[in-house]
């Protein structure tokens, strides 16, 4: 990646602060307290042609974005000077740097500024926090955030809202106080993926689930979606389903032990690619290579895997996409006052090409994969 993480933090120290334009657009949501004093001052140089059209859209659920991953285009050109803080956990983990390439994309293609900030010790909600107040003193005018903890990142979106400034989550969401919530179904997510595999056994078989860590509410969403798809084939029997914890090593060891038990296992589907690779891995040393293998992410490896036979297919969580919408949402209601239906953008979502498998690989590698 062409970004240095650990020099952000320095980096943004050295900058001058910046002068942020009115976020008058953000919603005033109904259920925060009624302590809370927000402006509520106009948009500046408003296009009221393009907001009624943008507006008329997302009141249709129709996204202004174009394409998926690295090929998101949009028509939104604000004429505000902005600036917009993606703040996401950490360094290393794949769907962060998706989400800090779609936001900086989006603000390139918008003609505006983004500045992109990880915390020094991985998922520190206390150093989100901090970063926050540190955006909210620089006078960024939107903050995209992918939050460590949903109740724990509350102190600083509210002291965001509380400054005016219109916080967007990016796949987990804030408790509180975000404008909006941009990300998909987690439950369609699981429920078009086991559909999908369903239909490859040609409605029959067994199958393994490898669950993501328990309390997780985007995992228990997947999982239920799963569930509830291949409920409607009778002839499909779930053998097992345990938690591999969302940890390729995890995911590797819980294969190993249940393909012992279900020495004729026809598909193991993971609800995330770290899993699926570890359970390749596990096939692999069986010499079980006739098992059809999903995961959730499509991330490089899963992709790598899926170009080479070990994996049948992968949902394609878009998290450049998400980036990308994240930020889109963020001007237009800087610009605009648009608010998204719900407070919410779901993204990626049915328009979008969702479980990638051998026949979609290559073209998903070359022009739209996220990482």
């Amino acid at each position: 990646m062409k970004k240095v993480f650990s020099l952000l933090l320095a980096a943004m120290m050295l900058c001058s602060v910046l002068t942020g334009c009115s976020v008058g657009g953000m919603d005033s949501q109904e259920e925060q307290p009624d302590s809370t004093e927000q402006e509520d001052s106009a948009p500046v140089n408003v296009d009221e042609e393009a907001a009624k059209e943008l507006q008329e859209m997302v009141a249709s659920s129709i996204h202004p974005i174009t394409g998926s991953g690295r090929a998101c285009t949009t028509t939104v050109s604000p004429n505000g000077d902005y600036t917009i803080a993606c703040i996401v956990k950490n360094n290393t983990n794949p769907a962060c740097m998706g989400w800090m390439n779609g936001v900086e994309k989006a603000c390139e293609d918008m003609g505006i500024e983004s500045i992109l900030m990880t915390p020094s010790t991985n998922d520190s909600v206390e150093e989100q926090i901090k970063i926050i107040e540190d955006m909210i003193q620089r006078g960024v005018d939107a903050i995209a955030i992918a939050p460590v903890d949903s109740e724990g990142i509350t102190p600083g979106a509210r002291k965001a809202y509380e400054a005016g400034i219109p916080v967007a989550s990016m796949t987990t969401p804030c408790a509180e106080y975000e404008f909006a919530f941009v990300g998909p179904v987690f439950y369609d997510t699981g429920y078009a993926a086991a559909q999908a595999v369903a239909e490859q056994l040609e409605g029959k078989g067994k199958v393994i689930i490898l669950e993501g860590p328990a309390g997780a509410q985007n995992a228990i969403d997947r999982l239920q979606g799963i569930n509830d798809a291949l409920s409607e084939y009778p002839d499909i029997e779930i053998v097992a389903s345990q938690t591999g914890n969302f940890k390729r090593t995890e995911g590797m060891q819980v294969t190993e032990n249940l393909i012992q038990k279900f020495t004729d296992v026809d598909a193991i589907i993971a609800l995330n690619d770290e899993m699926a690779c570890g359970s390749v891995q596990a096939l692999k040393a069986a010499n079980l290579n006739d098992v059809l293998v999903v995961g959730f992410d499509c991330n490089e490896d899963a992709s790598n895997a899926i170009k080479s036979g070990d994996m049948w297919g992968s949902f394609n969580m878009d998290h450049f996409g998400i980036g990308y919408a994240a930020a889109v949402y963020l001007v237009m209601n800087l610009e605009y006052g648009i608010v998204p239906n719900d407070n919410r953008v779901i993204f990626p979502d049915a328009t979008v090409n969702q479980v990638i498998t051998s026949a979609e690989i290559d073209e998903y590698i070359e022009n739209l994969s996220w990482f």
